[in-house]
């Protein structure tokens, strides 16, 4: 991609004041002056005191800023200022990019490297950008590669510095802004035509503290200060050296000190340690008028609460955090699978078939109903029901923090016990027991595909365990699956006990009671990238009505926002709950000006990206309010 050349410019006293890079000795970061004048920080001029613009610019149009305005960006920055081309245009002749021999890495090598993830524009779910250039090998000679909803420049943050800088121009010159880390999120939250991303992808800053204590809050012991950037597998390396625990995302190569928690944040630890959120202490954040500041239980206590599950990409941009640091803990793991089909396999034990389909929907409603004594054991019960061949498979991990290998056998017995008397002949159980922290990896990745369309449902206790309501529930799962959905379950009780009872998160409170979250995907379904617009439409708002059955069998719950329906009915409900007039609140409290926007958020009614025919999680086009 291309980089700006560097001009010689002096920085902005705003910008120099701040230290950034890692924590003072108390473990605190010094917040910028807040007591100087707003007048005074660098491109800042107060509150809108004038309508402002129904549009944000954007290229092509007169109010889009001129290329000196950028260079200028660009000098205040440092020179980080990209404006890069999509990767698969290496691979058109018709572009300006093309280059056989890159094009050849992109299908030979890439995947074998942190390319897609260490790339400015890439998304994991491309079918949001537009698909206006999907990476094909050899596409015809008058095949063309547009921008669309990729962002026209990208500022590489290294320092809070430069994302103050960039929220500063964007505020000022009414320009989109888009926030991406690695590029996980599939709700289109990461992208968006004729924006501006602030790429924190690289704030990998680590330091462990030995002894912290929160202030205002009931948390004293280790913690870790983190950077926004740092991936999973990252941070487990860093675990690992100063032997303690960091609850994180399932997946190694996502970026857990940003949207994972902004949404929430599950893991396998949930059942024991709480969210993502409850992991945070305090928060490094630029707000929407360029200024530096820390949240947490003392200071600015509406963007630590609302930072703190209460949606990504909308209240202001994550720098840094510093997280609990739990003892070192052992995940054990153990896992079988059984199978609907037209004969029984002839190695039963290790993954068996059966040919009744009474048998094996009642084993399917006894795993779950084993949820509940999983996640009173402090565990987490991963499971997926789906199509497969001529019948259904599920597969089945009982993650067990804390067990040995023999304590998760005993403990999985009765589960096999009653899958075996109800004709399900289980015999032999997998067995993993490794350090949580030890899961490692590269950080390589595969080529992101166009992506999919799902759904998600929060199953409160309460439910869960009325007989009634628990055989609805199970058979409104069985329905989906019958539908070609596959049903990933995962039984998790994020108590605020489990958590240690933390400062108020704006977290959905349903999460609290929930006992299980569960996706319903479509992947399968339906091939985003040679479908219609219409095609995609009618697949995801029948997904969303065969969904409603399995509302009526969970009353009080919900959806969790980082993995949910897009046409969400009532998704402020849904994916805020009873918070979400608070949060609204905030955004408009913190952010008159309109800078940050992603869809399903707090307040992001008020907006919409035109000419999409009603797609929600399409991003290419114009930003307006409505």
């Amino acid at each position: 991609f291309r980089m700006w050349s560097v001009a010689a410019i002096i920085t902005p006293a705003f910008l120099v004041k701040i230290v950034v890079g890692h924590p003072p000795n108390d473990s605190h970061f010094a917040d910028i002056d807040i007591d100087k004048a707003a007048s005074e920080i660098a491109g800042y001029r107060g509150l809108p005191t004038k309508p402002p613009p129904r549009c944000k610019a954007f290229p092509g149009d007169t109010s889009w800023p001129p290329v000196s305005d950028w260079s200028n960006l660009n000098s205040t920055l440092g020179g980080v200022l990209l404006n890069p081309l999509p990767p698969a245009s290496v691979c058109y002749p018709t572009s300006a990019n093309f280059n056989t021999t890159s094009c050849n890495f992109l299908f030979n090598d890439a995947s074998q490297s942190t390319f897609w993830f260490d790339n400015p524009l890439t998304v994991q779910g491309t079918w949001p950008q537009g698909l206006t250039c999907p990476l094909v090998r050899n596409p015809p000679v008058n095949a063309t590669c547009t921008r669309g909803g990729y962002p026209v420049y990208v500022v590489n943050a290294t320092e809070p510095k430069h994302v103050q800088a960039a929220v500063n121009f964007a505020r000022e010159k009414n320009v989109r802004v888009i926030i991406k880390n690695t590029g996980h999120d599939f709700l289109a939250r990461n992208i968006g035509a004729g924006s501006l991303s602030i790429w924190v992808h690289n704030l990998k800053g680590f330091e462990f503290i030995s002894n912290y204590r929160q202030p205002g809050g009931n948390y004293r012991g280790p913690a870790a200060w983190v950077g926004a950037g740092l991936q999973v597998y990252e941070a487990f390396r860093h675990a690992l050296t100063h032997n303690v625990t960091l609850p994180s995302a399932s997946c190694l190569t996502i970026g857990s000190y940003g949207g994972w928690i902004s949404g929430g944040g599950h893991s396998p630890l949930s059942s024991k340690y709480g969210l993502g959120v409850d992991q945070v202490l305090e928060l490094k954040v630029v707000t929407a008028d360029g200024r530096y500041v820390t949240a947490s239980s003392t200071k600015n206590k509406d963007l630590f609460f609302a930072l703190r599950g209460g949606g990504g990409s909308t209240y202001g941009v994550i720098t840094s955090a510093i997280v609990k640091a739990h003892p070192a803990i052992n995940l054990t793991i153990a896992s079988f699978n059984f199978n609907l089909g037209n004969a029984p396999s002839s190695n039963p034990s290790s993954n068996p078939t059966i040919t009744n389909s009474t048998a094996f929907w009642l084993g399917f409603n006894a795993v779950f109903a084993f949820g509940i004594p999983t996640v009173d054991t402090g565990g987490y019960l991963w499971t997926n029901g789906l199509p497969s061949g001529p019948g259904f498979a599920m597969q089945v991990q009982a993650q067990m923090p804390g067990l040995s290998a023999a304590e998760a056998v005993a403990f999985t017995q009765p589960l096999v016990d009653e899958l075996n008397r109800l004709g399900i002949p289980v015999a032999n159980i997998t067995i993993r027991t490794q350090v949580y922290s030890s899961q490692s990896s590269t950080g390589a990745g595969g080529a992101p595909g166009a992506g999919g369309y799902f759904a998600s449902r929060l199953f409160p206790r309460a439910a869960y365990v009325d007989p009634v309501l628990f055989s609805k529930a199970m058979n409104a799962s069985r329905v989906l699956i019958e539908a070609g959905y596959t049903f990933h379950g995962l039984n998790m009780a994020p108590t605020l006990e489990a958590a240690g009872n933390p400062y108020l998160a704006g977290v959905n409170p349903v999460w609290r009671e929930s006992v299980m979250h569960a996706d319903i995907f479509g992947f399968n379904k339906l091939n985003l990238a040679t479908a219609t617009d219409q095609q995609v439409v009618a697949a995801q708002l029948a997904l969303t009505e065969l969904m409603g059955p399995l509302k009526e069998a969970t009353p009080g719950g919900g959806s969790y926002l980082n993995e949910g329906d897009p046409h969400e009915p009532n998704w402020q409900q849904s994916f805020y709950g009873n918070n979400y007039a608070k949060l609204v609140k905030i955004k408009k409290s913190r952010d008159p000006w309109g800078v940050f926007w992603a869809p399903t958020t707090p307040g992001s009614e008020g907006w919409r990206v035109e000419g999409q025919g009603g797609l929600l999680w399409r991003q290419n086009g114009r930003l307006c309010r409505v």
